[in-house]
């Protein structure tokens, strides 16, 4: 079963001469039931050459129909902090009466990154941790009970990997916090996996985690250059229903395919698609910063039916959704192993 996009995207664009008036995307969404309400943190960028980029929260009664709450940021770089260059791609869950949020970082601005007269910007002395020197994503943590007050926690990916696409999941599993991320680093040579894939960990306090296991790596062509995960999980009745992203080296497009996991062990993958779920096809898709991209950060469960939130061509923010009972079957009889 493929992912229905929404009739009327794009939901959110950038909006006037400010931090976010370049692109948003890459949302993380998620369905407040003491409010029953979509609230939404999404990536956001003005048109300024570094880059800094922020996070903006808007809600929504519908899960369409998004209200910008803040004009200004919700969560920002923090000047001269490790995070000082963008917080960015955030993932988020709920657990107990306290929102948890992974976003990427970088010690610097990363520049407007699809330009050829646009690059670096920050220093590089001779000696230092690889994220200053190669200014390379890390993955951090922040906590809030309302989405506006956020305590920043530090990183929970090793400073020496480019990691990103890092979330946890909703609840503890045997006891344990579970991370899935992506480290570009840990492939070819040496691994199992050719290219960049998907990695488990677990943890007992969030930050500091156990080593990581090899989760799952890209098999098809869609997803011949890398995978990585995309929402964080939702249970259903066979697992733990995720998304994934997959590029493909054919066109280097984004392309978006579902896995279940299983409830007790997450290290077992009990159904993966084969065929992707969802691709670039609307203009607003395939003309943007980065051409041919859905990427997937968000996702929601209300009333039987999956919301499923993306970036698209690195400029706007989308949505998509699933009626969820066919829509997990349709992922589990397809694609069980």
């Amino acid at each position: 079963m493929k992912l229905k996009k929404y009739d009327k995207n794009p939901i959110l664009t950038a909006k006037g001469d400010s931090w976010e008036g370049l692109c948003v995307l890459n949302p993380a969404v998620i369905f407040d039931d003491t409010e029953g309400r979509f609230k939404m943190l999404y990536r956001a960028a003005g048109n300024d050459l570094t880059h800094h980029i922020y996070l903006g929260l808007a809600e929504s009664e519908d899960g369409f129909n998004f209200t910008r709450m803040s004009d200004d940021p919700i969560l920002a770089p923090t000047a001269g902090g490790a995070d000082e260059g963008c917080v960015e791609d955030p993932r988020l869950i709920k657990m107990g009466d306290y929102f948890y949020l992974t976003y990427a970082s970088r010690t610097f601005a990363p520049g407007q990154y699809w330009r050829k007269d646009c690059g670096y910007f920050g220093f590089k002395p001779e000696n230092g941790p690889t994220m200053l020197l190669h200014n390379n994503s890390v993955t951090h943590l922040a906590i809030s009970r309302d989405l506006k007050n956020w305590k920043k926690l530090g990183r929970m990916t090793d400073s020496r990997l480019d990691d990103r696409d890092v979330y946890i999941f909703p609840e503890k599993v045997g006891g344990k916090f579970v991370r899935l991320s992506r480290p570009m680093e840990w492939c070819g040579k040496g691994f199992e996996n050719e290219n960049p894939a998907i990695w488990i960990a677990f943890s007992d306090d969030l930050l500091e985690w156990d080593k990581p296991e090899l989760l799952m790596q890209g098999k098809e062509w869609w997803e011949d250059a890398k995978i990585g995960g995309s929402t964080p999980p939702v249970k259903c009745k066979y697992g733990w229903l995720l998304l994934y992203h997959g590029v493909a080296k054919k066109d280097g497009g984004y392309r978006v395919g579902a896995v279940i996991l299983d409830e007790k062990d997450p290290r077992k993958i009990l159904a993966r698609t084969k065929d992707f779920i969802m691709e670039p096809e609307f203009p607003f898709e395939t003309d943007g910063y980065y051409n041919g991209c859905v990427f997937p950060t968000g996702i929601a469960l209300k009333d039987g039916t999956l919301y499923v939130y993306y970036g698209a061509a690195d400029k706007y923010v989308c949505a998509a959704t699933a009626p969820f009972e066919e829509f997990c079957e349709s992922v589990y009889q397809e694609g069980k192993l």
